[in-house]
């Protein structure tokens, strides 16, 4: 299992096109990537699971990715959240 965590700068937070670019992401590889921000998570490929974070600018989110593509995963989605949130 891989875990990271990062902390939202764009100032909209995480917002529908950046919330559907990472969901599309995530959806292409087999490995189970999970968001989770404080109490809430959920499966990164749900469009309203991460939307319904509500993650604004300046908080962090966590993700979990386990499976036989998580280190690609992992460090796709890494790069992703640093290039558009």
């Amino acid at each position: 299992m891989k875990e990271f965590s990062y902390t939202i700068s764009d100032a909209e937070g995480i917002h529908a096109r950046p919330a559907g670019e990472l969901v599309k992401l995530a959806k292409g590889f087999k490995s189970a990537v999970t968001i989770s921000k404080g109490a809430k998570s959920g499966n990164a490929t749900k469009i309203f699971a991460v939307m319904g974070l509500g993650a604004k600018q300046g908080e962090t989110v966590d993700f979990k990715i386990e499976g036989e593509d998580e280190e690609a995963a992992a460090a796709a989605i890494e790069s992703f959240m640093k290039e558009n949130l």
